[in-house]
């Protein structure tokens, strides 16, 4: 049988009948932007994440600009993050036209490494943008030692979580560890829409109210544009979508912890040498991805494929050696953690809807290929 990487519509007939029906109320208000339920999942989602506010904006990457935006991070400015990531993290910095400095990443669980944030002892930072990659939490205590280092105890942090709704750091909820965190609704997160849609979620109610300006042009009201913002507002279909969805979502979320479970049961002999993906003291994962470390990688993800078994890379690519950031300067071997992952990380399916029978599949695929070789 194929195991493809990813099918949605196993999630999707479970509450079809109930996405249908807030789509057609919807159409019946016809309030189509920012709309009552846009205000529903703003308060919901910020209330998921143990915060205040919550402002819905058109993507994960428009959160990301809006957010340093409303911190104040604009040219000349530095930013920390991670070089491991998807484009978006870098690329928002860019685009106000700051410099993202890029640190290394611990290798158990991909994500921003104090040690190395640490070590930028002689840089001017404005903020610092961690990324809680696949689902788990950076480790922000030690992030904020870090930041004491570089000079300044209250250097904010913007939370990338676009991929770690629900996950939890010490019993504290992504979006609640920094400044703000930035969530996307892409339709391949454990919580998402039919298109594009993200939120920025704060404790922070000025800062919330600055990222609500921004979002409508920078509009302080009555076609008041006090400063330069964008078009960045989260429909109203999407919202009812999501709002559908977010009732499901713990349930969904428990349902990767277990299918994470079975594959570590399934590969506790580490056929060839993979390695499984941990979890960190203190955190609970919501995997969005499995990802596991695997010696002769684009071999192996090309035997599953021959297989019927998907699989992906991500990321292929460091944002520090993106054609596009030549300019700030990196050279290979500059971030060595990050490259080895480029070189060795396989994501394998992993979703609700996943049968037993089809984990089984993967991992005997797996076995099969280090065992013939």
């Amino acid at each position: 049988m194929k195991v493809p990487f990813l099918d949605l519509g196993r999630q999707h007939a479970a509450v079809r009948a109930q996405m249908e029906g807030a789509l057609r109320s919807v159409l019946d208000h016809q309030r189509f932007i920012l709309g009552p339920e846009v205000e529903a999942l703003e308060s919901q989602v910020a209330s998921l994440c143990g915060v205040s506010h919550g402002v819905g904006v058109a993507s994960g990457t428009d959160a990301l600009i809006l957010a340093l935006q409303a911190l104040g991070v604009g040219p000349g400015d530095e930013v920390v993050t991670s070089a491991f990531s998807f484009f978006a993290t870098g690329s928002a910095i860019a685009r106000l036209g700051a410099k993202p400095i890029f640190a290394d990443i611990e290798p158990a669980g991909f994500t921003l490494d104090p040690a190395a944030v640490a070590a930028l002892r002689a840089r001017q930072v404005r903020a610092l943008m961690p990324v809680h990659l696949f689902g788990q939490c950076a480790d922000m205590e030690s992030l904020a030692d870090a930041a004491h280092v570089l000079g300044d105890r209250d250097l904010p942090m913007v939370e990338d979580a676009a991929q770690a709704i629900g996950a939890m750091r010490n019993g504290r909820a992504a979006g609640s560890l920094g400044a703000a965190g930035c969530l996307s609704f892409y339709p391949t997160k454990n919580l998402g829409g039919a298109g594009d849609g993200g939120m920025v979620v704060s404790g922070d109610a000025s800062l919330a109210a600055r990222v609500r300006s921004l979002r409508a042009h920078g509009d302080a009201g009555r076609y008041d544009h006090r400063e330069l913002g964008m078009n960045s507002r989260l429909d109203s279909l999407q919202a009812a979508l999501l709002l559908v969805k977010l009732g499901h979502l713990a349930s969904w979320n428990q349902a990767r912890r277990s299918l994470a479970d079975a594959y570590a049961g399934l590969l506790s002999d580490r056929p060839g040498g993979i390695t499984l993906p941990a979890t960190l003291a203190g955190s609970q994962h919501t995997w969005h991805q499995y990802v596991i470390r695997a010696p002769r990688r684009d071999e192996l993800a090309a035997h599953l494929t021959r297989d019927g078994i998907g699989s992906a890379v991500y990321y292929p690519i460091p944002l520090h050696r993106q054609v596009c950031f030549e300019y700030l300067g990196y050279r290979e071997g500059d971030l060595p953690q990050t490259e080895r992952a480029c070189r060795e990380v396989l994501a394998l399916p992993i979703y609700p809807g996943l049968r037993a029978a089809e984990q089984e599949q993967v991992a005997a695929s797996i076995r099969s290929f280090y065992k013939g070789r």
